[in-house]
């Protein structure tokens, strides 16, 4: 068995995974839970994962056994038009989510620079300015995911380079968030007894703004669009049978970790320094919710200005620029089978490029405002059974898996844990409907 860091060293796609799942919707959604509800959901996102993880193992084991592309297997062993609409949801979800990240990394580079040299324009008279100063840092950030996915295209020394950069990028969101909470723990803001119980399932939201969050929380512990590109990144590791054990710990390592780990902190900081902070109620506490806004309360409450509006800010910019990365290696894989194009080819590099329009986001965000985020995470959850049934009915086909079908009482533990994950998946969307329209 290989040491933690053998394993650390030679896994990349489970970190690929964090990196997208670590985005503004789970930011927005790790926020909205602490600041809105304090530390009574924070069990939410961590079962979210769990759910998700289950899922992925799966995902895993099946393309690694069989060397498929996991659009092509379920279009011929399952159903035509259930891949195309897991692709189709795929790419619509990256490019939505884009609307938001853009905007998102531009405010958060904004206010890095205003902590850094005190230059800014949000007090000026010509808001116009101030919408063109974020769409150039936009761009900025879109050349950079950019140029990171034309040459992560490049082969696997390109491909390693991208992993181990994702890997550094990831530590640093951690320690940053990390930061934050050990400054609000010394200031005395941080209940630790409530945060234990706050992980142990001790009640159910009951208004819509919390049922949308724990469904938000479903779509982002691991998106639709996580779902599709996974096992891309598998095949272009060049990983085979032989790494099956190896990917589930890639998973773990790379992605259930990390999620947890920054969810966790952005929750706890946010309940400790923004819950009950608004006389007119919870629902005024979320409508104003965005990570500059916050920060810049984290700041106010005594955390100071490097903590609340630069190390914050700093660690929200990471999660949304791994997370554009992917999105774009989303759309260029399910362009890819939706086209039939070349792997590699120009008409896939440019495919990668589909969610280029959400850079004006910057001139849209205003008027949406991030709100708009957990309705979008919301749907993300609903459209995940498309994925996860998809998987359980594989999982099971002998003419697809062949001899690595599971068997006896190894496919009763599989698909008992697939069928929950499954059950729980389609529990929360009726429950959600029932406290929506009940």
């Amino acid at each position: 068995m290989s040491s933690l860091f053998d394993q650390i060293k030679e896994g990349g796609p489970g970190w690929l995974q964090g990196a997208m799942t670590l985005g503004g919707g789970s930011a927005i959604t790790s926020l909205t839970i602490g600041a809105v509800f304090g530390y009574e959901f924070l069990w939410i996102q961590p079962i979210s994962m769990v759910i998700g993880c289950i899922m992925l193992f799966a995902l895993s084991h099946q393309t690694l056994s069989t060397g498929e592309r996991p659009f092509v297997a379920m279009r011929n062993y399952l159903s035509p038009s259930l891949a195309w609409a897991w692709a189709i949801a795929a790419l619509a979800s990256s490019v939505i989510w884009g609307f938001s990240h853009y905007p998102l990394s531009a405010g958060m580079i904004e206010e890095a620079i205003d902590v850094a040299t005190g230059f800014n324009l949000r007090g000026s008279d010509d808001s116009f300015a101030r919408e063109i100063y974020l769409f150039v840092l936009a761009l900025a950030v879109w050349c950079v995911c950019a140029y990171t996915v034309w040459n992560y295209s490049k082969g696997e020394r390109a491909v390693r380079i991208f992993e181990n950069s994702i890997k550094i990028l990831s530590g640093l969101v951690v320690l940053s968030f990390a930061w934050v909470v050990i400054s609000a723990s010394i200031a005395g803001e941080v209940d630790w007894g409530s945060v234990l119980w706050g992980f142990v399932p001790h009640s159910l939201p009951d208004s819509a703004l919390g049922v949308t969050t724990l469904m938000a929380a479903l779509g982002t512990a691991v998106g639709i669009n996580m779902t599709f590109v996974y096992g891309y990144t598998l095949l272009r590791r060049g990983w085979q049978r032989e790494q099956r054990e190896l990917a589930r710990v890639d998973i773990i390592i790379g992605l259930v970790v990390p999620y947890l780990l920054v969810t966790g902190l952005i929750s706890i900081a946010s309940a400790a320094v923004l819950f009950g902070t608004d006389e007119n109620g919870m629902a005024a506490v979320q409508s104003r919710l965005s990570p500059a806004e916050a920060g810049a309360m984290f700041a106010a409450s005594g955390l100071g200005d490097l903590a609340g509006r630069l190390i914050f800010p700093l660690g929200v910019l990471g999660m949304a620029v791994g997370s554009l990365v992917m999105h774009m290696l989303t759309c260029g894989a399910a362009a890819m089978e939706m086209f039939d194009l070349e792997e590699d080819s120009l008409q896939y590099r440019l495919a990668c490029l589909i969610p280029t329009p959400a850079v004006l986001g910057v001139f849209l965000w205003s008027s949406m405002g991030p709100y708009v985020v957990l309705p979008t995470s919301a749907i993300c959850g609903v459209l995940l059974p498309i994925a996860y049934i998809g998987w359980l009915i594989l999982n099971n086909r002998s003419s697809y898996l062949g001899v690595d079908a599971p068997t006896g009482s190894r496919a009763m533990l599989y698909n008992t844990a697939m069928v929950l994950c499954i059950a729980a998946v389609i529990a929360s969307v009726t429950y959600s409907l029932i406290v929506a329209f009940g």
